[in-house]
């Protein structure tokens, strides 16, 4: 396996669990909107979100940088 493959491979895995705690994170916001969930459930929601897009990202880069 290259160097490439195993970059995509990541990208690949990361992208779903990206858009997995995107979608978690808008119905946490929905959820605090219809005052079912507590809003601090928010911050630990956005983080994971924001960590998730940073290593999908940093994936993406590394996987064009690769030639």
């Amino acid at each position: 396996m290259t160097l490439k493959t195993a970059s995509l491979f990541g990208l690949i895995g990361t992208v779903l669990v990206t858009v997995l705690l995107v979608w978690d994170f808008i119905l946490n916001v929905l959820n605090v909107g219809r005052g079912l969930v507590p809003a601090v459930v928010l911050f630990s929601s956005l983080i994971y979100a924001i960590g998730a897009l940073s290593v999908a990202v940093f994936f993406f880069v590394f996987h064009k940088s690769q030639s």
